[in-house]
């Protein structure tokens, strides 16, 4: 999933920053850390490192709708994410 959707969005080849491109990226850590605090569900340092995660996803996705909405509608499709 990951792959396919980076190269989907990166604006040339070797493209890491643009917002999409760390949303994208940001998403696919969400979802492994998801599924590792689900078999440790005491692993409190990891549980933070998620809420991190999820809200610095949050804030690039904010940035996104205020300054560009078609592509910021087009990833939260492709993602699955709730607006």
């Amino acid at each position: 999933m990951k792959n396919d959707l980076v190269k989907k969005y990166q604006s040339h080849a070797k493209d890491t920053g643009s917002t999409e491109v760390q949303v994208v990226l940001l998403t696919d850590r969400v979802i492994d850390l998801a599924k590792h605090l689900k078999k440790y569900p005491k692993d409190a340092d990891s549980r933070r490192g998620l809420l991190i995660m999820v809200g610095k996803r949050r804030r690039l996705l904010n940035y996104l709708r205020k300054n560009d909405q078609k592509s910021y509608e087009k990833l939260i499709k492709d993602l699955g994410l709730k607006k």
